[in-house]
């Protein structure tokens, strides 16, 4: 029997991470919750919408959830406050991912439709490995990182935590992108880039 899961979200990436769960099997969505208040009462693919207030009332239901946010500081900010309340994060993968053996994947992570990650490879908390993008051999993303749809991680690469790479970004071997940094979409890195910059380009550069 799958058990019952809560999303927390209720705007355009928690559609995509409902479906996975649905698709996936291995978790129910029993309700969704968000901090809009015009969102409250109203339902997402189905799912009633209800406050944080609402979600922790109904934790005999259920104490595990998957917080479907895509801003990185948003969702880690959440997946924390989840935490101190006693609840649980659930990782999900879509059945149409592919994952090799030997990876990790870390609480609350999401992998969605059409990525494949390689063997060695390790998925933080509260990752995003979003539609069609890649990771290779050996690679290493930090907590509450967003790796966006159709980028390409080749082997050995390092994300930093609450790091966004692009949609459409290519990294080539062995480089390393800093914590919180920004990488815009379509780059091509060649190059490690710092903690915390903003960087564009093909080839890539950095830019604040």
């Amino acid at each position: 029997m799958s058990e019952g899961v809560f999303v927390f979200g209720a705007s355009g990436h928690a559609k995509v991470v409902i479906d996975a769960i649905e698709r996936a099997g291995v978790n129910k969505v029993v309700f969704v919750c968000d901090d809009a208040r015009e969102k409250h009462g109203t339902r997402l693919m189905g799912y009633p919408v209800g406050s944080r207030d609402e979600l922790l009332a109904r934790r005999a239901e259920t104490r595990t959830g998957v917080v479907g946010i895509g801003n990185n500081a948003a969702r880690t900010a959440v997946a924390d406050w989840l935490k101190e309340q006693g609840c649980a994060l659930a990782s999900v993968v879509h059945p149409a991912a592919s994952i090799a053996r030997e990876v990790e994947i870390e609480e609350g992570t999401v992998v969605m439709a059409g990525c494949v990650v390689n063997s060695g490879s390790r998925l933080g908390r509260n990752v995003i490995v979003n539609t069609g993008a890649t990771v290779d051999h050996d690679c290493s993303i930090g907590e509450g990182a967003h790796i966006a749809p159709g980028s390409h991680l080749c082997g050995g690469v390092t994300i930093g935590a609450g790091t966004l790479i692009g949609a459409g970004t290519t990294i080539i071997p062995g480089v390393r992108v800093g914590s919180r940094a920004l990488i815009g979409a379509g780059s091509t890195v060649l190059e490690d880039i710092p903690d915390g910059a903003r960087a564009a380009g093909r080839p890539c550069r950095v830019l604040a």
